[in-house]
């Protein structure tokens, strides 16, 4: 996402990210990204 090699700073998601049982917006899990400015992101679930 921000690969250091096009002019980032090498911060990013590393290829994905796992839910933590961190209760938000209702939800009994939470996920935190990295994301760039502007940015669109779609997410796909992998479990149930």
């Amino acid at each position: 996402m921000y690969a250091s090699e096009y002019g980032g700073n090498g911060v990013g998601n590393l290829g994905g990210v796992e839910a933590k049982p961190i209760a938000f917006h209702g939800r009994p899990y939470s996920i935190e990204v990295s994301l760039a400015p502007l940015a669109t992101v779609f997410f796909k679930s992998e479990g149930k």
